[in-house]
């Protein structure tokens, strides 16, 4: 079945006081649904009162740059063979394909604090038939591409000194989640289990890392500390979750759930509890903050 996604921006309005002012902070979240038969890039807020700004545009797996100005997304060619990195401006404006490796499946775009590198996973089968999982980087503009050789794995992102987490190949092509320098030295493995361990995305001040495990059983959410110690599983479910988001201030996660039967987005504290629904059929979701 053919699955058409809209990737779909949402706008909270959260207020902050210093001293004898405040001024107004906007927390964004993308994410994509099937709401309709059109991918469209669309913003709102919880209660759906702004109106709805749609850039039509179509890709999926979108990545902020870090002034919030630039996406970073995936788009399917040749029957869906070749997946490509685009950018574009978060208006939905300047298009650009950056990668046009065919029958590669090029994804998980995640940008480098500074904005001007762009590190993504490369999937493929090689002339053996066997499954192959690559990281790569290049500039934002899609220059000085290149392999990170010593890096097997997939789901980058960066931490804010500039070191990369990934889910790393580990025995029996089970994933755990490593750490590395940004040229593939100092390789640290953080978890060890026999479970698939995906999606890290480190916390906004650098010191922990929320992830997904299906470590006992079905996927949940976990959290632990940049160097892996105190691990810890936030969600308890029968169904899966998947994809945490940490909200700018790093007190929230945001995740995707089966949990009511379809594909939502629900919210959380860091420590798992006040779990709530936000938006329905909906999922992959990434949080920005944007100070106007």
């Amino acid at each position: 079945m053919k699955v058409l996604l809209i990737l779909t921006l949402l706008s909270v309005n959260v207020y902050c006081q210093n001293s004898d002012k405040s001024k107004s902070t906007y927390y964004t979240i993308a994410y994509s649904s099937k709401e309709s038969g059109n991918v469209e890039i669309y913003q709102r807020n919880t209660e759906g009162k702004s109106n709805i700004k749609s850039t039509n545009e179509k890709g999926g797996y979108l990545a902020w740059s870090p002034d919030g100005k630039h996406f970073a997304f995936y788009y399917k060619y040749d029957d869906k063979k070749t997946w490509s990195i685009h950018t574009m401006n978060s208006d939905g404006t300047n298009r650009k394909r950056l990668t046009h490796e065919k029958n590669k499946w090029d994804n998980s775009p995640a940008w480098s604090p500074d904005g001007r590198k762009i590190v993504f996973s490369r999937e493929y089968k090689d002339s053996e038939k066997n499954w192959q999982q690559e990281i790569w980087i290049m500039n934002s503009d899609g220059s000085e591409l290149s392999q990170i050789k010593s890096l097997k794995g997939g789901g980058p992102h960066f931490t804010p000194d500039g070191r990369i987490v990934f889910h790393s190949e580990f025995k029996d092509k089970k994933s755990e989640i490593s750490i590395a320098d940004i040229d593939g030295n100092n390789i640290v493995q953080l978890t060890s289990n026999e479970a698939e361990e995906w999606h890290p995305e480190v916390s906004p001040d650098g010191k922990q890392i929320a992830f997904m495990s299906d470590r006992d059983g079905n996927y949940e959410i976990y959290v632990m500390n940049i160097d892996g110690s105190n691990q810890k599983r936030l969600t308890n479910n029968d169904v899966g979750d998947w994809y945490p988001s940490w909200s700018p201030d790093g007190s929230q996660l945001i995740f995707s759930s089966l949990r009511d039967g379809e594909k939502s987005i629900y919210i959380m504290n860091k420590d798992g509890s006040s779990v709530r629904k936000i938006i329905s059929n909906a999922s992959s979701p990434a949080w920005l903050k944007v100070i106007q």
